[in-house]
């Protein structure tokens, strides 16, 4: 089978990483890269390993034959006008979270993803982290019983700076709890196997970028926050996310508790505990990942695997690992989320239409 040409729409931190780790993939070429941004796309074509075709521009890129799929890592409020355009080429798209900034732009993208049986995944690396990975697996097995509480804390550094300081901004990124948090509610969903209720949430802006003026506006995106979800089934999950946390041991702890025993997950250090009811005992074990896929990204090596399981499903090898329903169903949680702190009430899924 020849690689498959792969189209990137963005060349800003995340589409570098994702042709960082497409470099590393057998079967997969990039074949074209759009940006707006010069200097941004000077540096995606300098990462590349092929002779990509470059354009500032992604109609350009839209009306390339050649390609096989797509990869649309773009600024948040952009997604919706390139995913309009994308999906009308009938390519398999891998789409960067969150899906869209808002539940009627993503509502509008699953609805044309399933009438027009696009292939299409969403950009939850998390779930791909190899750490994470196992902790998934051993819930799925049943080693910790019935999944009771999950408990999720990211104590991290600010935003990173990007091209014109979007990010600053909850117009442009839908709020903290949409643009960064998607990840963790994608994998409440997932770890529980349910579908959360209900939301009561406290979150603010107290330390980050308060000093910091673009075009005579103050950034508003917020920088901790407190969220705890209820489920259908009973369980319940809780983030805890701090933004001005730069000393912390590990900058991810992820722990579900069941009734047999406790899992964890800790990050970016890779380990994975299991405690033990009977026995009190505590078992560790750290998942090796190699240096090059380490080396190519952020995600502690999620976005290799990610991104192989994109190409499997383009090739008709594997489902679809993260749905469009999945990244739609993350912005409502998301944006449930924000409703619940800023409005300072418990906030029911119905009003979300869900």
């Amino acid at each position: 089978m020849n690689d498959l040409n792969i189209g990137i729409i963005g060349a800003g931190l995340m589409g570098h990483e994702h042709i960082q780790n497409f470099n590393l993939l057998d079967g997969a070429r990039i074949g074209a890269i759009a940006d707006t941004n010069a200097a941004m796309l000077a540096k995606a074509l300098e990462l590349s390993d092929t002779d990509a075709r470059t354009s500032h521009d992604y109609e350009t890129l839209l009306s390339d034959d050649s390609l096989d799929a797509l990869v649309i890592a773009t600024p948040n409020f952009h997604h919706i006008d390139v995913l309009r355009a994308a999906l009308s080429t009938g390519k398999p798209i891998l789409c960067e979270k969150p899906l869209c900034t808002t539940l009627a732009d993503t509502a509008q993208v699953m609805q044309q993803v399933a009438r027009d049986k696009v292939t299409f995944q969403v950009g939850m690396e998390y779930r791909f982290k190899p750490a994470l990975a196992e902790m998934i697996a051993r819930v799925e097995r049943g080693d910790v019983g019935g999944v009771q509480m999950l408990s999720i804390r990211e104590h991290r550094f600010p935003f990173l700076p990007k091209v014109d300081d979007w990010n600053r901004f909850n117009a442009n990124t839908g709020g903290t709890l949409v643009e960064k948090c998607c990840h963790f509610f994608d994998l409440m969903r997932l770890i529980i196997g349910s579908e959360p209720v209900s939301v009561m949430a406290s979150a603010g802006q107290n330390v980050n970028h308060l000093n910091e003026i673009y075009d005579g506006a103050t950034p508003d995106i917020w920088d901790n926050g407190y969220v705890i979800f209820d489920f259908e089934n009973g369980a319940r999950a809780m983030l805890d996310l701090c933004m001005f946390a730069e000393g912390s041991r590990h900058s991810e702890e992820l722990a579900a508790m069941g009734d047999k025993a406790k899992v964890e997950c800790l990050l970016p250090q890779n380990i994975v505990t299991h405690g033990h009811r009977d026995t009190w005992a505590v078992d560790k074990t750290d998942i090796h990942v190699p240096e090059e896929i380490l080396n190519a990204g952020y995600h502690s090596g999620a976005t290799y695997h990610q991104n192989m399981a994109f190409l499997a499903s383009v090739r008709g090898e594997a489902d679809v690992v993260v749905t469009a329903e999945d990244g739609h169903r993350a912005v409502a949680m998301g944006v449930a989320a924000q409703m619940a702190a800023r409005e300072k009430r418990r906030v029911d899924m119905t009003e979300l239409g869900l």
